[in-house]
């Protein structure tokens, strides 16, 4: 009995193939696509997924499917694909692109600033004469030129 009083009663459970369903897992399909294939609601994938066979046969295909993406990078890599070849060195190697920011000058002290001026040289009055002009040449706000 599944739902009712009488025999038969109740909603019939959802036939879903598991040749099918793994070949659709060996193309990495999501719950989504696998619910509106097999005509059910993502819900019953997921309570589904809970029964150890079911589980089993999606694991089966997504591993399929991860192997067949494996196997068809290295194929590109050996003929020749740099971008392939990257990638895989990347991910399967640890490879990685390295980008150096530096932040401070050698042995981590300041960056050196050169903008041309070196007041140090000049002497005491040498240097009151030259804020004397700099406090000339500086123009206030309101003041006629």
């Amino acid at each position: 009995m599944r739902g009712g009083k009488r025999d038969g009663a109740g909603r019939k459970s959802a036939r879903i193939d598991f040749g099918e369903l793994e070949k659709l897992c060996a193309l990495q399909c999501t719950d989504e696509d696998l619910a509106a294939f097999f005509g059910v609601t993502v819900r019953t994938i997921e309570r589904r997924r809970q029964k150890p066979a079911f589980a089993a046969a999606m694991e089966s295909g997504r591993a399929k499917g991860r192997l067949s993406v494996r196997r068809s990078l290295f194929t590109q890599a050996a003929n020749g694909n740099v971008a392939a070849s990257i990638f895989l060195a990347k991910n399967l190697l640890g490879y990685r692109d390295v980008r150096s920011n530096q932040h401070s000058g050698p042995d981590g002290g300041p960056i050196a600033i050169h903008n041309g001026l070196d007041l140090t040289r000049l002497s005491a009055e040498e240097f009151e004469q030259l804020q004397v002009l700099m406090d000339k040449a500086e123009t206030t706000t309101g003041e006629s030129q």
